[in-house]
């Protein structure tokens, strides 16, 4: 889709999140990777943390970041798989006051392009929880690529026409 650039580009403050019980900042490939492709688009990583799987520490991460005035966007990677320890999902709708049911399943279909039928077992999601974004992406570093580039890249540019997400960030609270 196309970039406006009659209009200006309007950075968004980024935190990251990598769920996962195996790793640490010295191994974060997948976080290493969305940091540095928010980092290239122009943006601000306002803060990075990595947590084991555990929906009550997600959870509270996410409270701690949606809380905070400074940060316009959560961005998650790990913790999306069917197993019983991935509960990403699960503490994105315990935050969530409208899910974007949209995201995972473009991401799926994006996906599936590059690794066929093992998509289906993703479930990458969105919401927006008061007016903070929260994407959850899988922790892989072909994911993160497939989520940022074949999504995110786009509706978190302010010159993506015909629509963004950053466009909308001043209407999310509104009743």
């Amino acid at each position: 889709m196309p970039i406006d650039t009659n209009r200006p580009f309007l950075p968004v403050n980024i935190a990251v999140l990598t769920v996962s019980d195996t790793r640490g900042l010295a191994d974060d490939r997948s976080g290493d990777t969305l940091v540095a492709r928010l980092l290239e688009a122009g943006h601000v990583l306002a803060q990075r943390q990595i947590l084991r799987d555990d929906a009550d520490a997600i959870v509270a991460q996410l409270h701690a970041w949606i809380e905070d005035e400074a940060i316009d966007c959560i961005i998650t990677t790990g913790g999306t798989g069917v197993t019983g320890r991935d509960v990403t999902p699960e503490a994105v709708e315990r935050v969530a006051d409208k899910m974007i049911p949209g995201f995972g399943e473009l991401f799926r279909w994006l996906s599936y392009q590059t690794i066929g039928t093992s998509t289906v077992q993703s479930r990458a999601c969105a919401c927006v929880a008061r007016g903070t974004y929260i994407f959850a992406l899988p922790g892989s570093t072909g994911a993160v690529k497939d989520g940022w580039d074949g999504i995110l890249k786009d509706q978190l540019d302010s010159r993506h026409r015909p629509c963004n997400f950053v466009e909308l960030m001043p209407r999310l609270l509104e009743r």
